[in-house]
């Protein structure tokens, strides 16, 4: 038996599939957690300061979860689980999509860089330090592994679904994108955190940092949609970003122009609509939740 629910808030009927109330759980736990360490003064390099990051970053995997539990029956849940396990999916060509891209991407930002009178490309401080000390490497595979797992669960595993009810493929991931770079703001504010270290709030890192993040999301998406909507597919194209990103270092205003210059040319060849240059995209299977809650 299905069984609709809805909150009221005041004389507004939400549903519990409305993807801004996931939004709104996901910054909860997160921001409540990051706002802490900046209350309390402490940083991410710290003991304390790692248990808040961890814990902050499980907010959308964690929601994400909760919400497939909560909107979809048994057919919807099973469907999660699939995109997260099945290698299939992704398929021999769009694998190596996922392991050359961000290769290429760095490189051609390497050779701009270069021809407009910069540096190229150096290596991560991890990577200079690896002969002396091995363990430099780990904040590296740290950066590249568990985030992307914690994060994908929720952006691409659960809301990217609800946003394609009523947006173009285009539109939900600018959308999904402004979103995913708003909730790492209270990192620019964290002493011990990348965003505060390395890049500083308001700085032309800042906004590029922020960009980046958005035309990455049309990236993601276009790879999501040919993989047969694998989440795990995405977090091995995020983990791989992260991990050549943190080995091979490029000075921001070529490496994130390069993304966003990606995802105007995905868009133009493959089309704003679905991303896939068809008018049909891949939806959750029959049995899903399709904006009310269906319980058993």
């Amino acid at each position: 038996m299905e069984q609709t629910a809805h909150r009221t808030i005041g004389n507004t009927s939400v549903s519990i599939g409305n993807p801004w109330l996931f939004f709104a759980v996901t910054f909860a736990i997160t921001w409540g957690f990051w706002l802490a360490a900046i209350a309390l003064e402490v940083r991410f390099d710290s003991a304390v300061g790692l248990v808040l990051l961890l814990i902050g970053l499980v907010g959308p995997g964690a929601s994400g979860i909760g919400f497939v539990y909560l909107v979809y029956d048994g057919r919807g849940r099973a469907d999660f689980w699939n995109r997260l396990e099945q290698v299939r999916r992704i398929g021999v060509r769009w694998f190596l999509v996922i392991l050359l891209l961000p290769l290429a991407v760095t490189i051609t930002a390497a050779v701009v860089s270069m021809l407009s009178g910069g540096s190229g490309a150096t290596w991560g401080e991890g990577v200079q330090e690896f002969s002396v000390n091995p363990l430099a490497i780990l904040p590296a595979l740290f950066f590249a592994t568990l985030p992307p797992l914690l994060e994908e669960l929720g952006w691409r595993g659960y809301a990217l679904d609800r946003l394609r009810m009523n947006w173009s493929a285009l539109s939900a991931s600018v959308l999904l994108g402004v979103v995913w770079a708003v909730w790492h703001l209270p990192l620019f504010f964290i002493e011990g955190s990348f965003q505060r270290e390395e890049v500083g709030f308001a700085t032309l890192g800042f906004w590029l940092f922020m960009i980046g993040i958005v035309a990455l999301s049309v990236v993601f998406t276009w790879v999501y949609n040919h993989t047969s909507r694998s989440i795990l597919g995405i977090i091995f194209l995020h983990g791989w970003i992260n991990f050549v990103s943190e080995t091979i270092e490029i000075v921001d205003v070529f490496y994130y122009s390069q993304w966003v210059l990606l995802a105007v040319i995905i868009t133009a060849i493959w089309g704003a609509a679905t991303l896939t240059n068809t008018e049909e995209v891949p939806q959750p299977p029959p049995g899903s939740d399709h904006g009310e809650l269906h319980r058993q």
